[in-house]
């Protein structure tokens, strides 16, 4: 019988049952695409609407799955006790700070790749967009000032992956104002980390501040929270992405003209960052090579492989990242997510 084959050879699972294409959506309900705790019944209809995303867009089968618990232990022991049904696991709206030690723990602890949207999602598609707003503006990467405000799941994160790529100079606002090494006010873990490896121009005050002379502003905090005359004092040639939704901190239409590159999280202005330009691709890569993990590297594979698509033709200001419909963009960056699996000895094929 099967079942005695694989007891007899565990591996086998892949081949012989439904893990080698399904994904766990996991979430506990507490910070529902921004809507806030709303509790793990409120939150299936999002849940489920990913899983359609995921089944659309690269043919993988997700499961939605809310929990109703919401300590971190409670959350990764259920995780870890379900895993051997999944070849993934894609955690979503879980809020900040915990969604940090779930993530890591459970990376650590599982021999399936753990993947939390809120978090790397969105930091792939801000990189793409940033990687192609470059080319529009003739700036180098390693020169950049970034004001990143917002330092939940998102801006942590997207500070990560933009050191990851070798920026240098980042400096995080929150509500208290910008992260620095030595603030007492409103810090946990993460804040802490993030204060010993950002702000090298040791910026306090709030994000008008943190924006005089910037180059680049992410914003992942909330609706007009940026005035146009903060922006003004940024560098010229700016790189705006405001990406609060639905209203974002600035609207397009209210930026200066120092602003080259304008994006927002809708889809009624130009450059839509969108974390389906991401999640499908990433797990259809992982899963098609079994993958046992995945990392900052292939996080930044797959971020290239997005920016890509846009040809060289195509790019301008208002065309820096590739519509979530273009089927190239779940081919890429697939394709991109099994080349450095295989490399990195991650995959089982």
């Amino acid at each position: 019988m099967v079942c005695e084959e694989i007891a007899d050879d565990p591996p086998a699972v892949w081949q012989y049952t439904a893990k080698h294409n399904t994904v766990a959506v996991v979430t506990d309900g507490s910070a529902v695409l921004g809507l806030g705790n709303l509790g793990p019944e409120a939150s299936l209809p999002v849940m489920e609407g990913k899983a359609v995303l995921f089944k659309h867009f690269a043919g993988v089968d997700a499961v939605p799955i809310a929990l109703n618990c919401t300590e971190p232990m409670e959350i990764i022991t259920a995780v870890k006790a379900i895993a051997p049904s999944f070849g993934g696991i894609n955690l979503e709206d879980i809020s900040a700070p915990r969604c940090f030690e779930i993530e890591g723990r459970l990376s650590e602890e599982l021999d399936i790749p753990v993947f939390h949207d809120d978090q790397h999602g969105t930091a792939i598609v801000v990189a793409a967009a940033l990687l192609n707003s470059l080319k529009v503006t003739g700036k180098n990467i390693a020169d950049l000032r970034v004001a990143i405000m917002g330092i939940g799941a998102a801006g942590v994160a997207c500070a990560k992956l933009l050191m990851h790529m070798g920026v240098r100079d980042i400096v995080g606002v929150d509500s208290m104002g910008a992260i620095y090494k030595g603030r007492k006010q409103n810090m946990n873990g993460q804040k802490k980390w993030f204060a010993n490896r950002t702000n090298p121009r040791g910026i306090t005050g709030g994000i008008e501040y943190a924006l005089r002379d910037s180059d680049v502003f992410i914003g992942v905090s909330g609706p007009g929270l940026v005035k146009p005359e903060w922006i003004e004092d940024m560098a010229e040639d700016a790189i705006v992405f405001a990406l609060a939704n639905p209203v974002p901190e600035i609207m397009p239409e209210e930026v200066p003209a120092n602003v080259a590159v304008i994006a927002t999280g809708r889809s009624d202005y130009p450059n839509q960052i969108n974390n389906v330009l991401a999640f499908p691709g990433i797990f259809r890569g992982l899963l098609d090579v079994r993958a046992r993990k995945v990392d900052m590297d292939m996080k930044l594979a797959a971020g290239k492989a997005i920016a890509d698509v846009v040809s060289e033709a195509a790019l301008n200001p208002e065309n820096v990242i590739p519509s979530v419909f273009d089927d190239d963009v779940v081919l890429r960056v697939a394709a991109a997510v099994q080349d450095l699996a295989l490399k990195k000895g991650y995959a089982r094929v």
